[in-house]
């Protein structure tokens, strides 16, 4: 996990924490009445019922433990340099894209950001990475699986939700 701060927005920042809220507490509760339920079952060694509740136990402590960091480093509400002058793509903006196939609006964020009715391009992805810094008119290209994309930049500006 990464130690720099992640941008959130409030919207995405209150969905983590109610999220973090419910698996630290029904979460919880519901794993260890099936583990016990499980345990009921007779010998623990060949027991499939209680290795997929100790399976799910484990995913969910590992997604607390994700959320935890998560909500413990990050800003919420205020994307990376928000005065941002110089009108370059930054962490928290949103930009508009042309390809050959139009225009579409993306918010430069981690996933948990994602908002409908916009793209989103992590700045740990390759669209994301390619964009930072990019200022309107730029011409910006980047690969990924499908092959070697180019998109223009028409428009940065911050993400007001």
């Amino acid at each position: 996990m990464s130690t720099s701060p992640a941008w959130l927005t409030a919207t995405a920042h209150q969905k983590l924490q109610q999220e973090y809220k419910h698996l630290t507490t029904e979460g919880r509760i519901r794993i260890a009445d099936r583990l016990a339920e499980a345990r009921a079952h007779g010998d623990i060694r060949e027991n499939a019922d209680y290795d997929a509740a100790k399976t799910e136990q484990g995913l969910m402590e590992a997604r607390i433990r994700t959320l935890r960091h998560l909500l413990d480093n990050s800003v919420v509400g205020e994307a990376e340099d928000e005065q941002n002058d110089d009108g370059t793509v930054r962490i928290g903006c949103l930009v508009t894209l042309r390809d050959e196939f139009g225009d579409e609006e993306y918010l430069v964020a981690i996933p948990e950001n994602k908002v409908r009715g916009f793209g989103l391009a992590s700045p740990s992805g390759p669209l994301g990475r390619a964009l930072i810094g990019a200022s309107p008119g730029d011409v910006v290209s980047y690969e990924a699986p499908a092959g070697t994309f180019e998109v223009e930049v028409i428009r940065v500006r911050a993400f007001e939700g």
